[in-house]
């Protein structure tokens, strides 16, 4: 059968060709989608549906001093590496703290941040104090390089601000970042003095607050003018009331900063640890959020085949895209021990309930913890492809739908993970593949029926199916299977 180009497109994208080429630079800013709130559009109003991977090293570089580190990381190769995945969206970490002693990899170093260290005298890392009121220029020059070298290839960053694991080491494993960090008492020349690591990320010392809104102006400044940016307040917080209000009030001063500027761009609220709640994340004024939990679906008015009703499982009005992150939701020993079919399962599960997902990807780390990657002559570890690719597949299919209209119909399909916009529309997943039934009646005619193979990258073209009624189909082969019904 003769293919239009758009299928042609389709293949290749569930076949993991990419379809960003370098020189197809990232559209927006984003905003909310007007038509569905799961997901943001770009200017033009389309949506952009975002999935990808991040990794701890990708702004900084890093080192161990007990274990073996990293290599320092080829930016380009990385970005390369997403592309080949059908990767658009990453995390872009940042590090507060430049010396990290007694972590399990013995003492981490992190360079360069965002201060100049001028001293006088030497900071408990060995090196010259900071001067909080000079920032280190070849920061942010890297910071915006990155952010141009992703827009270029299509690719959306999310700039992180701060990190909760930067002021404390939440357990022994963890070190004692507060030792190296700009604002402890004897690290600068300043005078600061906020008497611990976890109270700098409160409201209780103006001053350090002030230091760090001028912080994130210079960050806005450097990437003002880029449209692939989003911002993340904090990665994993402490969490309870103060730390909440503390990321409530950076997100409120972001978008207060901003809305001065030609652009605003999302503003992200992530899991804090270990008090974190989804009730947080979605009683604040964020754009988008991380939730903890492995399958979460926020909650807006939708209109299903049998009338108005809320979206099931919905815990909200206030509404939040949702990027759903294996960092926060599924941390990877959960990962490897429920193992390759449940890591796909958790991205299609995701995406058929409006969510979209993001792996924390240890790419070439090979001692963050021991198990967890075994990268071999400059390569990934071949072992968590299988979920890299599930989510560029997502991706592959959220470009075919037409997303302003998906939404979750878990009431559509007997497995209980349905995207669609009824009558027009169904994504429908099998997580043990057999047979399902969908609800139909919206529909009128016959719809055309392909079934995706969600470890192979194959699509696989069956006979139309009538509208009208409730339909049962069996999938093609043993195991997990995706189903696509469309009145186009």
């Amino acid at each position: 059968m003769r293919r239009t180009t758009h299928e042609i497109a389709i293949v290749m994208l569930l076949l993991g060709i990419p379809s960003v080429r370098a020189g197809t630079p990232a559209t927006g800013p984003l905003r909310i989608s007007a038509a569905n709130p799961r997901y943001f559009a770009d200017g033009s109003g389309k949506i952009i549906f975002l999935t990808g991977s991040h990794t701890w090293g990708n702004l900084q570089d890093y080192t161990y001093d007990k274990l073996p580190s990293p290599p320092t990381l080829d930016f380009d190769a990385y970005l390369a590496f997403l592309q080949q995945h059908n990767h658009n969206f990453f995390r872009l970490w940042a590090w507060e703290s430049p010396f990290n002693p007694n972590a399990k990899q013995g003492t981490i170093r992190y360079d360069p941040m965002p201060y100049q260290r001028p001293g006088p005298g030497l900071a408990l890392d060995g090196k010259p104090k900071f001067d909080l009121a000079a920032f280190n220029q070849a920061y942010f020059d890297r910071l915006r390089s990155r952010v141009v070298a992703a827009r270029d290839r299509g690719i959306y960053a999310s700039i992180m601000l701060f990190n909760g694991f930067s002021v404390e080491g939440k357990g022994n494993v963890g070190g004692d970042p507060w030792q190296g960090h700009p604002f402890h008492p004897k690290n600068n020349i300043n005078g600061i003095d906020a008497g611990s690591g976890k109270a700098i990320h409160t409201l209780s010392h103006p001053t350090v607050t002030a230091h760090q809104e001028a912080y994130i102006r210079k960050v806005i400044d450097t990437v003002t003018d880029l449209d692939n940016v989003l911002y993340e307040i904090s990665n994993e917080d402490s969490g309870g009331a103060d730390d909440t209000a503390w990321q409530v009030h950076m997100i409120q001063f972001i978008k207060g900063y901003e809305a001065g500027k030609a652009r605003q761009h999302p503003v992200g609220m992530t899991q804090q640890y270990p008090q974190g709640s989804e009730a947080a994340l979605l009683a604040g004024p964020a754009d988008w959020i991380s939730p903890g939990a492995k399958l979460f679906v926020c909650s807006v008015p939708v209109r299903a085949s049998s009338g108005e009703q809320e979206t099931p499982h919905g815990v909200t009005t206030n509404f939040k895209v949702v990027v759903n992150d294996t960092d926060h939701s599924y941390f990877w020993i959960g990962l490897k021990q429920d193992g390759v079919a449940a890591q796909r399962a958790w991205v299609w599960e995701n995406f058929t309930r409006g969510n979209q997902c993001l792996f924390m990807d240890p790419y070439l780390d090979p001692s963050h913890d021991p198990g967890r990657n075994n990268p071999a002559r400059g390569k990934p570890d071949p072992y968590w492809d299988p979920l890299r690719e599930a989510l560029g597949r997502t991706r592959a299919c959220a470009e075919r739908m037409n997303l302003a209209a998906a939404i979750p119909h878990s009431e559509l399909a007997s497995t209980g993970f349905c995207l669609a916009d009824p009558g027009r529309e169904y994504l429908v997943y099998l997580p043990q593949g057999g047979e399902v039934t969908v609800d139909l009646s919206a529909a009128s005619g016959a719809l055309r029926t392909e079934w995706l193979h969600p470890v192979e990258g194959t699509t696989v073209r069956a006979e139309p199916t009538a509208g009208g009624g409730r339909r049962t189909l069996h999938a093609p082969w043993p195991g997990d299977a995706v189903l696509y019904l469309g009145s186009k």
